[in-house]
């Protein structure tokens, strides 16, 4: 190996997984863009076709992660704690994985429409995406600590919302769906979105993890 080469593994690289990771939490926040676009298709043609773009930002999302992992591999230094980075797009990788999976069982099932708590449900979801991706860009400057307890404090009140919602939402359910098999579609669609949401603060558990040790 050359000298520069050496230098260039040996030196910490801080851009390059700042970007890398950056890249994921904003795969993430089109995830869940793509995910209400998908809740209001009218037709199952269009449903199909907005999950089948939503698997493909989820491929985009492992490619990403994939990349962090070899990086990782690669480097001597990194500009934070490398089991942190590693953590990080894990489960960056893990919201958008439960994404697809609640996208895909929607095209799949054939529901016929969204019920009003899972709007809700996924609307807070989304909220909770972007305030990790606004989490992620911080990390660059974590001296900013009133900004990412703000950001985490956003994050922990939608995880809080959407647990209350969810409980709410599946006890109405079995109260009010007469149909077994509509009830297992759409309480499996209820738990994959509040998976998502659980991810969402597992984010905000690193961050906050990263924003101790430098402050």
């Amino acid at each position: 190996m050359k000298l520069d080469q050496m230098i260039h593994k040996i030196l910490p690289n801080d851009d390059l997984f700042y970007i890398l990771l950056e890249e994921s939490a904003a795969n993430v926040v089109k995830g869940g863009e793509a995910l209400k676009m998908l809740m209001n298709c009218k037709t199952q043609e269009d449903r199909m076709k907005t999950a089948y773009t939503i698997k493909s930002i989820e491929h985009n999302g492992d490619a990403l992660t994939h990349k962090i992992f070899r990086e990782l591999n690669s480097t001597f230094v990194t500009p934070i704690d490398r089991e942190d980075i590693h953590l990080l797009a894990s489960v960056l990788d893990d919201i958008i994985d439960h994404i697809d999976g609640a996208a895909a069982r929607f095209a799949l099932y054939k529901v016929p429409e969204v019920p009003p708590m899972m709007a809700q449900l996924i609307e807070l979801l989304s909220h909770s995406i972007v305030e990790v991706e606004n989490g992620v860009r911080k990390v660059r400057n974590l001296n900013d600590y009133n900004a990412m307890e703000e950001i985490l404090k956003r994050i922990n009140e939608y995880e809080n919302q959407a647990d209350f919602l969810f409980d709410a939402a599946v006890a109405e359910l079995f109260e009010k769906e007469k149909d077994p098999i509509a009830l297992i579609k759409l309480k499996e669609m209820y738990v994959g979105l509040e998976t998502a949401t659980d991810k969402c603060e597992d984010a905000a558990n690193v961050l906050e993890g990263l924003l101790i040790k430098h402050n």
